[in-house]
């Protein structure tokens, strides 16, 4: 994931969160887009996070 930008990741969020609002997955398939969507969100936050911190950093300088 770690070569996935920002953009790709809010993308592919955006595409699990319509797959599961259609209602037309099984329980199984929903539990694994849940767990993409968890990771994706993780990794969206932790990138998000880095970016603040140097944004700080460069405003302090």
């Amino acid at each position: 994931m770690n070569n996935l930008t920002y953009e790709k990741a809010i993308s592919r969020l955006e595409e699990i969160v319509e797959e599961m609002e259609k209602n037309e997955l099984s329980l199984e398939e929903s539990i694994k887009l849940y767990e993409e969507g968890t990771r994706l969100t993780a990794y969206c936050s932790d990138l998000l996070n880095k970016a603040q911190l140097k944004i700080t950093e460069l405003t302090k300088e």
